[in-house]
């Protein structure tokens, strides 16, 4: 019977660790190659994503933009043509005051016809200007707005606040929410600010 020798035992387990040690590197490495072709695939996937994202964002923008061009096309597309006929609607309205209030008032036959036909005419000019987004400025009474009145003279007026409209020379127009063509007015001046107490003016 034949006893091992244990030098023998040795060197064959050193040789054992020593196959076994090559296949443990190639498994570090492989792992490694994947977490950054995995990192790598996220970050592109990220990038992506934020295309996406970015060009969606922008296409709705576009879209908005797009809509609101339409429709300030519709809206304000006659501006030029509208701005021409106010010069109609001046000539119908300076044939009215022309005639004074007492002859209107007595007017028959004929120049009552006249008169009738031209308010006629007015309203339904009027009203085809408004049809179509075009509207009169009615200032009379209200604070002064220099986006929407033109102030021509001043009217001293202890009585009303500074800055009130209290005469209107010239109608104005808006279409939309733009002004096609401001109104003509005189403000009052010599009076309370326009807010403040009368008490506290007059003190």
């Amino acid at each position: 019977m034949q006893h091992d020798d244990p030098r023998q035992s040795t060197v064959e387990a050193g040789a054992g660790v020593a196959h076994e040690a090559p296949h443990d590197a190639p498994a570090s490495q492989d792992g490694s190659a994947a977490d950054a072709k995995l990192a790598a695939m996220t970050a592109e996937r990220d990038e992506l994503k934020d295309r996406t994202l970015r060009t969606l964002a922008e296409m709705e923008n576009l879209r908005r933009r797009t809509e609101r061009e339409v429709a300030d096309g519709r809206t304000y597309a006659v501006t030029n043509f509208a701005r021409d006929v106010l010069n109609v609607a001046d000539n119908i309205r300076r044939a009215l005051d022309s005639v004074p209030a007492e002859a209107r008032a007595s007017a028959e036959g004929a120049l009552r016809g006249l008169i009738d036909g031209i308010e006629l005419t007015e309203r339904d000019l009027a009203k085809t200007l408004e049809r179509h987004g075009v509207k009169v400025v009615e200032p009379k009474g209200q604070r002064f707005d220099p986006n929407r009145h033109q102030a021509m003279f001043e009217v001293p007026d202890p009585e009303v606040p500074a800055g009130t409209v209290v005469q209107v020379v010239q109608s104005g127009y808006v279409i939309g929410d733009r002004t096609l063509r401001p109104a003509l007015v005189g403000v009052a001046k010599g009076g309370p600010k326009a807010g403040a107490p009368a008490d506290a003016a007059q003190a």
